[in-house]
C-alpha cells in the first residue's frame, strides 16, 4: 500500500518535530533541568510520535475501507491494520 503524499508530509513533519523534542531533551539533562520539567518533554515527544503512528494507521484504514480487495492483495487486510493500530494503543 502506498501512502499518500499528504500523509508522508504530515508524518515527517511531525518526526522533525519529534528529533527537535528529543534534543531538546537532552539539552535539559545537560543543564540540569528540574525532572519535572524533563518529564513534560519526554511525554510530549512520546505524543508527538504516537500521533505519527495514528496518523499512518489512519490512512491504512482508511485505505482498507476504499480498496479492501486490493489491501488485501497488498498484505494489508483489515485484520492486519487493526493488529498494527493495537501495537500503538
Amino acid at each position: 500500500m502506498e501512502l499518500p503524499e499528504d500523509v508522508v508530509d504530515d508524518v515527517r513533519k511531525r518526526l522533525r518535530r519529534v528529533a527537535g523534542q528529543v534534543q531538546g531533551v537532552e539539552r535539559m539533562l545537560e543543564e540540569g533541568r528540574e525532572c519535572r520539567d524533563v518529564v513534560a518533554q519526554l511525554s510530549a515527544a512520546t505524543k508527538a510520535l504516537e500521533q505519527a503512528g495514528f496518523k499512518l494507521v489512519a490512512s491504512g484504514l482508511a485505505f482498507c475501507l476504499e480498496h479492501p480487495d486490493q489491501a488485501a492483495a497488498d498484505g494489508y487486510a483489515i485484520d492486519e491494520v487493526q493488529r498494527m493500530f493495537m501495537k500503538l494503543a
